[in-house]
């Protein structure tokens, strides 16, 4: 479910990358993580994953072990263009 949220932000317009990762030492400690343009343009996709994958399976709420730690952090754009978002073969 969550690779299929991730997924689908980087397939919409306004979201830079998308991924999750492992943690090192238990696989089951997941970092989730996505980047976007603007705050609007993260409003805007999160609404639309509420509205159509969260409606089609229920959401991710009910699957987290624990509180989320969620953030929102601004990047500058000479930063992020220093970021490769899975632009390899």
């Amino acid at each position: 479910m969550l690779k299929a949220r991730q997924e689908y932000k980087r397939r919409q317009e306004g979201c830079i990358g998308a991924w999750i990762g492992l943690a090192a030492e238990n696989k089951t400690m997941m970092l989730v993580q996505s980047a976007f343009v603007s705050e609007k343009d993260w409003r805007r996709i999160s609404s639309e994953i509420q509205s159509t994958l969260d409606v089609e399976d229920g959401g991710i709420e009910g699957l987290l072990l624990g509180p989320p730690l969620v953030g929102v952090f601004e990047i500058p754009d000479n930063q992020l263009q220093n970021l490769d978002f899975g632009q390899r073969g």
